[in-house]
């Protein structure tokens, strides 16, 4: 299994309507794919983000000349070495180099690993809630209620870029038109301090369907937390930045959150992704995975999902659910899987299992240009 062969697919969407978060405005969607190919012609697809620009050159110049002549089946060494370069690039040759030797051996990813526990993976529609609209929350309500018609059952909803008076306006507003049938999770994308966060706790005791309140304070204050852990009446998630399982330990050994959400595209690796997936069993926690950049890296992501062990033996069916990018973004629908009543079926066929829409990825390739 000799690699003959890397190609780069870099693609940018310019939105024309930013949206954002706490932490500003996007003005567009971008992706970066790649295709190894073996010189037996088997092939496997990674994807990872950074500025287009650093990682087209990286690719040519150092990556892709690195890559070329390796044996694929020394996933480990040729991630160890990569990570020492450029962490997300390691991350997603891992999941290519994943699908290729899935493929040779003529499985799944999932039966790669073990084999998969449960062939549905429930899935949450994630909201970027601000825009430059004078009536923000009118938009965020009308986009909210998109997503209860397609069939999404779980939300999660921005708070934190603006005052907390607007904030709890929103999503008072946003409680009133899901009549408490729809759960609810809010994310403060690290905003608040732990006094500022307590203000939230008067509503949240109203509210039976929150699922969880994420990242209200910088992830560093641990103790703090600690503390907001003991005091609100929801539970606290957290940790999509984290890259190695050793950062969670901090939070898990101090019982400072409820509930990690790491993202593999932030990890070192799909083998370290999974490695933290498996530590939260060890603690005996939730996992409910990040994963808003892209569409490969969220299909990892519920592959890890249908083969985690329940967090649970009270509730061994339940599995958390992952994150579903439902805001304006073509990459979103690039691979061919789309959630059905808030849930995604698993593919059943060898690698990844699901097709590509190479002319959605043609129409959208980046041309090399500015664009910020």
């Amino acid at each position: 299994m000799r690699i003959e062969k890397v190609e780069t697919f870099p693609m940018l969407y310019q939105l024309p309507q930013p949206y954002g978060d706490a932490n500003g405005y996007k003005k567009y969607r971008s992706c970066y794919l790649f295709r190894i190919t073996t010189k037996s012609g088997v092939e496997g697809w990674g994807e990872c983000i950074d500025w287009l620009t650093t990682l087209e050159k990286g690719f040519q110049s150092r990556i892709v000349p690195y890559l070329l002549g390796k044996e694929a089946t020394d996933r480990t060494q040729i991630v160890n070495t990569i990570k020492k370069w450029h962490q997300r690039v390691a991350t997603g040759v891992s999941m290519a180099l994943t699908e290729i030797v899935a493929k040779s051996a003529g499985l799944s990813v999932c039966d790669l690993w073990g084999g998969k526990l449960r062939e549905i993976i429930p899935v949450y529609a994630s909201f970027q809630s601000y825009s430059n609209k004078e009536d923000w929350i009118q938009h965020s309500l009308h986009l909210i209620e998109q997503s209860i018609t397609a069939g999404f059952t779980q939300l999660k909803v921005k708070i934190g870029g603006r005052t907390l008076q607007e904030d709890q306006t929103h999503i008072l507003s946003v409680q009133s038109m899901l009549e408490e049938k729809i759960q609810l999770a809010l994310d403060a994308n690290q905003s608040y301090d732990a006094s500022t966060a307590r203000q939230w706790n008067r509503l949240f005791e109203r509210w039976p369907n929150m699922l969880w309140l994420e990242e209200p304070l910088p992830m560093d204050r641990v103790a703090d937390y600690k503390l907001l852990r003991a005091t609100l009446t929801i539970p606290i998630a957290g940790g999509e930045n984290l890259q190695k399982s050793a950062e969670f330990l901090p939070l898990l050994k101090d019982g400072a959150v409820d509930i990690i959400q790491p993202d593999i595209m932030h990890a070192t690796g799909v083998d370290g992704y999974r490695e933290t997936l498996q530590l939260s069993r060890i603690f005996g926690i939730k996992s409910s995975p990040h994963t808003f950049d892209g569409a490969l890296s969220r299909l990892y992501a519920l592959f890890a999902q249908a083969c985690l062990p329940p967090w649970s033996k009270m509730n061994d069916d339940a599995i958390e659910p992952v994150e579903w990018d439902v805001m304006e973004n073509p990459f979103t629908s690039i691979l061919s899987l789309k959630p059905l009543n808030g849930c995604v079926p698993i593919p059943t066929g060898t690698g990844i299992g699901v097709e590509w829409d190479m002319e959605k990825m043609d129409k959208y390739r980046w041309d090399g240009t500015s664009y910020y």
